[in-house]
């Protein structure tokens, strides 16, 4: 049975949780807070049907949650935070590192000339076979270099082809949301037709499945809403697959390539002056804005129209990746432009909050790096979502600041002839249609695929280049470091004297990240230092044989006298109702079977694990002073996790014994697999997390006679080979082995 404290003890028990836990147990057995063993069992920690106080058990977060920016007290703590933030988008979008900028071939043909500005069609190959299409405005009677504009355009039917109709354009006249009954019938062509006006070069692109960009369909890009088999192999995969996201390939990465791309073909216009560009687009074209703005160094002004917001953060697939908004959220990502002039406007819609809620903060933070007039926001309140002639009027009047157009304000729109969709269009006789469908998607992400290997692989031949590219990445795809713990309270249920060793049952809280996990010690009483953290498949239990006694090959490490860590990783053990194993990950309610709804969101289980087996080496690192080392062992399913936590943990691990059963984050078959970890298979596998540990001492199984050829080769580089040993027993051989190794000296 559970023994818990008496009465008296429980004084002396608080008493002893204040001090390291070697020290509370001299505490405890001197005033007898000690329960004989009369039959041996595998420790319980809470009453049955009770669930440990554990954050990660409340509903998940989704798109409609609350994302709040805090800004950074200084600047240098800012910068900080501003290069973890930065990477995390890159990871999540596929761009770390960022794929090769194959030749544009750009091809602009079609001029029709309006008067006082020209349009031109536009094409280029941001990938190889893979187009981005447009139209180019450009002022006429300008001479020099000119600023540029680039347009995204966001979530309008036919996107650059948009036409309200005539009988709407007229109820948009009499709300005041627009002027002309035939210029307001396209809003994103009348701010392209304005700009030129007022002297800039603007293109405005496609997005993926809208208007010319047809190579991969509308219905997949935005409206992918269930899992195709036909696309979920271990070759030659397709979109929203388990493969393509543990590789990072998605939608909204493509489409944030195709913008980096556009703002390259922009700056290499003759006529484009490199130091004046501007990025503005509203909805999804302002997703577009301020991520491309948060990445790449070259825009000097950015308005992001209705999107910046503390609440929805973006509905559509094409704006949502793994691992994107993990802790983090569009407020903040615009404020990765900062202190560069941002404007942004607000409707009634998701962003009606931000005059009270987001835009403060994003003051505050203009204010702390020294420019506190270049942030902006012109809340409209009255208007549905829009980019329409008034919310226009306030990005001409903040681009004409601040790429110093040199007009007088007001700017007021004038009416033009709109172009329809055949007038616009890109592709005709001379021009034709590239194909596209499931064979371009397939080969478009085995490029992707080949050329992020091919990248990657240069990494290899430094240690320090290693760490910062795969060690970054893998930094986002766990989401915490050691560091990163916080503060963990030790909170002792039951002890019980076993002969040559205590038993300690009694939860781990971790403070900050309000995580609760069930733990046991097995605690020589003739200890010599050294800590083994045991990880299985089934939690503490795997201590444990059925009868409850402990493991031989745990007894081994006892009479090595090393102290043995058994814990419940988030769901395993007492974190399980019904005692019964996770077959699926959990996910939250909406119905599209896209990864990123859940993932893009909340941390992996598989991040889960390894957060929990970090504050389990925090704890034994900064609470047991007198500890000489700390060991790891991952078998029977947990090799993968105690090889994520290697890496996260590096130095503090002393020694570390895996078992990695052969498993492989490129062969998961199913995005709510137990063991998924988006981006996974991209960074070397399963062999690149073990690499992270190098040049720690390895004892690896299950990897057959040699070891992986990237786990070898780091190694060598490191000069330090013998710190490897290649297992090769197998069954019931390998628990044994890996004890043998721990309690040798």
């Amino acid at each position: 049975m559970t023994t818990y404290p008496t009465a008296s003890a429980r004084t002396s028990l608080r008493r002893a949780n204040l001090l390291p836990w070697p020290l509370a147990l001299a505490v405890l057995v001197l005033v007898g807070f000690s329960t004989p063993v009369s039959s041996a069992e595998v420790p319980r920690v809470l009453a049955p049907g009770t669930l440990p106080k554990d954050a990660r058990l409340e509903p998940l977060k989704d798109l409609d949650g609350y994302f709040p920016f805090t800004p950074s007290p200084t600047p240098e703590e800012w910068a900080k935070r501003a290069a973890r933030v930065r990477r995390q988008l890159l990871v999540a979008l596929g761009l770390w590192p960022m794929p090769t900028k194959s030749p544009l071939n750009a091809v602009i043909h079609g001029k029709i000339d309006l008067g006082d500005y020209t349009v031109e069609k536009v094409c280029f190959e941001s990938l190889p076979g893979f187009y981005v299409t447009g139209s180019l405005f450009r002022p006429k009677g300008r001479s020099g270099r000119l600023p540029g504009v680039l347009c995204p355009h966001g979530h309008w039917e036919d996107g650059r082809f948009y036409d309200v109709g005539p009988e709407r354009i007229r109820a948009q006249i009499v709300a005041g949301e627009e002027r002309f009954e035939n210029g307001g019938r396209n809003p994103l062509q009348s701010r392209c037709v304005q700009l030129a006006r007022m002297g800039c070069v603007v293109f405005h692109y496609d997005m993926i499945g809208y208007a010319d960009s047809q190579q991969i369909p509308q219905s997949l890009a935005h409206g992918f809403a269930k899992q195709r088999p036909e696309m979920n192999t271990l070759q030659n995969w397709g979109l929203f697959s388990p493969q393509a996201e543990e590789h990072l390939q998605s939608v909204m990465g493509l489409q944030t390539f195709d913008s980096i791309r556009a703002l390259d073909f922009l700056i290499s216009l003759p006529d484009v002056d490199p130091d004046r560009i501007a990025v503005t687009g509203a909805s999804g074209g302002g997703t577009q804005t301020f991520v491309l703005c948060a990445i790449d160094p070259r825009p000097a002004v950015a308005f992001p129209a209705v999107m910046v917001s503390t609440a929805m953060q973006g509905g559509c697939t094409c704006e949502n990746a793994c691992d994107l908004r993990v802790r983090t959220g569009n407020v903040e990502f615009a404020a990765l432009f900062a202190p560069k002039p941002l404007g942004m406007t607000a409707a009634n819609d998701w962003t009606k909050e931000m005059p009270t809620k987001g835009f403060p903060e994003l003051k505050r933070h203009f204010a702390m790096l020294g420019a506190p007039e270049n942030v902006q926001l012109t809340p409209l309140l009255q208007f549905g979502h829009n980019y329409n002639y008034v919310s226009r009027a306030a990005m001409y009047r903040w681009l004409n600041q601040h790429l110093k157009l040199g007009y007088h304000d007001p700017i007021v729109e004038q009416d033009y002839p709109r172009l329809t969709g055949a007038e616009l269009t890109v592709w005709d006789a001379r021009h034709p249609r590239p194909e596209g469908g499931p064979d371009l998607e397939r080969k478009l992400l085995r490029w992707l695929t080949d050329d992020a290997r091919t990248q990657l692989a240069q990494d290899q031949d430094s240690l320090d280049r290693f760490r910062q590219i795969f060690g970054g990445a893998v930094d986002v795809l766990i989401g915490r470091s050691l560091s990163e713990v916080g503060p963990v309270e030790w909170n002792i249920k039951t002890k019980t004297d076993r002969g040559d060793y205590l038993q300690m049952s009694g939860l781990l809280r971790n403070i900050a990240h309000r995580e609760e996990l069930p733990i046991v010690f097995l605690y020589p009483k003739q200890w010599q230092g050294q800590t083994v953290i045991w990880l299985t498949g089934n939690g503490k239990a795997g201590l444990y044989d059925a009868d409850g006694s402990v493991r031989p090959e745990i007894q081994k490490l006892l009479q090595a006298r090393a102290t043995v860590v058994g814990v419940d990783l988030f769901e395993q053990g007492e974190f399980l109702a019904d005692g019964n194993g996770v077959a699926e990950t959990r996910r939250v309610r909406n119905p599209r079977e896209a990864a990123a709804y859940t993932y893009g969101y909340n941390d992996t289980l598989f991040a889960q694990r390894v957060d929990d087996i970090l504050t389990v080496i925090s704890y034994v690192k900064h609470s047991e002073r007198t500890s000489k080392e700390i060991d790891l062992a991952g078998l029977d399913g947990a090799g993968p996790w105690a090889a994520a936590a290697r890496a996260q943990a590096g130095a503090a691990v002393g020694r570390a014994a895996v078992d990695t059963g052969g498993f492989r984050f490129g062969k998961i078959q199913a995005i709510h697999d137990v063991n998924f970890l988006p981006g996974g298979a991209k960074y070397g596998d399963l062999p690149g997390l073990l690499a992270l540990g190098v040049p720690g001492r390895l004892w690896l199984a299950g990897e057959g006679a040699e070891p992986p050829a990237l786990l070898k080769r780091l190694y060598a580089l490191a000069d330090a080979g013998p710190n490897l040993m290649v297992f090769r027993g197998a069954g019931d051989q390998v628990a044994a082995g890996a004890a043998a190794w721990l309690a040798a000296p």
